[in-house]
């Protein structure tokens, strides 16, 4: 890339950081301090502030960079990223939106240790919940990773991890000095930037086939080398069962993974009433699926544009599609249209990768605070603010997630998004709908969920292809798979689901009648919520 491509993007950029810093600065002179404030943001937010926000927050770099590379490198299986993206909302209107707002305050284990003991209930929702937010932040810096080396070129790796250490910093700074205020903000300001951008771009490529989607999606189909196959199931996961499971498994992951992630169930606390937790929901659902509607188009786009093997020699995972279709449709490489267009996407992936991570590191680090420090600390301690203890958290898990973006750097971001979306599905789903609906359901329960559903996802995620036994993997020199699916959730869902049942009914401890007729009272009608 050209010196007018790095300093263009990079003042946009700089731009970017510079508005959501000044943000973050005003938001921190006019706080008083509180948890709620911290964690919650005051629940001052209108549910299309919140809504607009939830859509920053979800519309990650796996949706932005990660999902239109599948689609140009395998077609019509890289749509179902989109599918399950979209569908999973619809478990989270239905199922947990509302509810989640009237019994909690702040994390996933207030809504599970409102008829459970506190202690182990919060130890295990803790720590699945900082799990699921560090491999989602993993995604964010590979992503950060992929951009870089496009813009500054393949000249020093050296630039790469520098950019994902400062990407790290700033994650850290949006969350200790601001909280949830100032990271909602910066969520909306890169909601409406990045909408901006995908609409332009969309536009862009409707226009170069004349509106012609069937013209779009045959030159894409003839430019991938695969013909036909490339717009029919199955080039990515066909053939054999192993690769057909696997699909199975992914689509799973994602269409209930979304109502498990921490850091989207704790956006619902920051609306005033469950009502407006709904209609946030609402709004997130119009906005979202709008935006991945268009992301089928790039993908399409860019594999009849520029081509699978161009996009494969930039970016092996296919991260860098969405930036080269930009330089294209802006003219080329050497043309002022091609630098100005390309600088403004990848402006639009930094501002989606930092508003992302600080959405993440905020409910991980409250998750530490209000879940674990809380539990764990030993009585007759001094006892520290847990808004203090949340900002050293967010230091220690960026410091973890820079660390492991670097380690997977050469994976596809989407794909990486889908291993948290499996993690989450089966450790935070299972307790948060058996707390939610099950009358007979004990501490034993959901603690077992909880870990029933991690630990097999962990555990097959390691002897999977992902980290060892083939070329693309972690570790391409040893061979330690054992589980042939990259994505655990055909396994690990279920597992989580059973655990839980297994454990309440192996329970000693009868169930809680009284807590769980208050806690259902309250998560259907409001009555005594925060």
């Amino acid at each position: 890339m050209t010196g007018d491509h790095q300093t263009l993007a990079l003042l946009l950029f700089s731009a970017f950081v510079a508005v959501t810093l000044a943000i973050t600065t005003w938001v921190s002179r006019n706080r008083h301090g509180s948890a709620e404030e911290f964690y919650a943001g005051g629940r001052l937010f209108s549910p299309m502030e919140n809504g607009f926000a939830i859509a920053g927050d979800y519309a990650s770099a796996a949706s932005f960079l990660g999902v239109p590379g599948l689609i140009a490198l395998f077609g019509y299986d890289g749509v179902l990223y989109v599918v399950g993206f979209l569908v999973g909302w619809l478990v989270v209107l239905f199922l947990v939106a509302e509810l989640v707002r009237n019994c909690g305050r702040f994390t996933l284990a207030d809504v599970v240790a409102a008829r459970m003991s506190e202690r182990p209930v919060r130890i295990a929702a803790g720590t699945s919940s900082v799990t699921v937010s560090v491999l989602y932040l993993v995604a964010q810096m590979v992503g950060a990773g992929s951009l870089v080396a496009l813009l500054l070129g393949r000249t020093g790796a050296a630039a790469q991890v520098w950019t994902v250490i400062g990407v790290g910093a700033l994650m850290v700074v949006y969350v200790s000095l601001g909280g949830m205020r100032a990271t909602t903000w910066i969520q909306i300001v890169k909601a409406v930037v990045l909408l901006g951008g995908t609409v332009a771009l969309t536009v862009l490529v409707l226009a170069r086939f004349h509106g012609d989607l069937d013209r779009l999606l045959l030159t894409a189909a003839s430019r991938s080398g695969h013909g036909d196959a490339f717009l029919a199931p199955g080039l990515k996961y066909g053939g054999d069962w192993t690769a057909r499971l696997d699909f199975i498994s992914l689509g799973l992951a994602l269409v209930l993974g979304t109502g498990g992630l921490p850091h989207i169930l704790s956006r619902f606390y920051t609306v005033p009433t469950a009502r407006a937790a709904r209609r946030s929901a609402l709004w997130s659902i119009g906005l979202i699926g709008a935006f991945y509607l268009m992301t089928i188009v790039l993908g399409f786009g860019a594999a009849a544009l520029i081509g699978p093997e161009a996009v494969r020699r930039s970016n092996a995972a296919g991260n860098t599609a969405v930036p080269l279709l930009a330089l294209d449709l802006g003219g080329g490489a050497d043309s002022t249209g091609g630098t100005i267009l390309f600088a403004v996407v990848a402006a639009v992936a930094f501002a989606t990768i930092l508003a992302v991570v600080a959405g993440i590191t905020l409910a991980s680090s409250a998750s530490v605070a209000h879940d674990l420090y809380a539990s764990l600390r030993r009585r007759g301690r001094r006892r520290h603010s847990e808004v203090a203890v949340a900002r050293i958290a967010a230091v220690g898990i960026g410091v973890i997630a820079i660390a492991l973006g670097l380690l997977a750097r050469d994976l596809n971001v989407a794909f990486l998004v889908g291993l948290a979306f499996a993690v989450a599905a089966s450790a935070n789903l299972p307790v948060l709908l058996y707390s939610l609906f099950w009358r007979s359901f004990t501490t034993r329960g959901a603690v077992w969920a909880v870990y029933g559903g991690l630990i097999p996802a962990l555990g097959l995620v390691v002897l999977s292809p992902v980290v060892s036994g083939s070329p693309d993997s972690l570790f391409p020199g040893v061979d330690f798979q054992y589980f042939p699916l990259q994505n655990p959730g055909l396994v690990s869902v279920p597992l989580g689901f059973l655990a839980g049942w297994l454990g309440t009914v192996t329970s000693a401890e009868p169930p809680d009648e009284a807590k769980h007729a208050e806690t259902e009272v309250r998560s259907l009608t409001g009555a005594g919520a925060v």
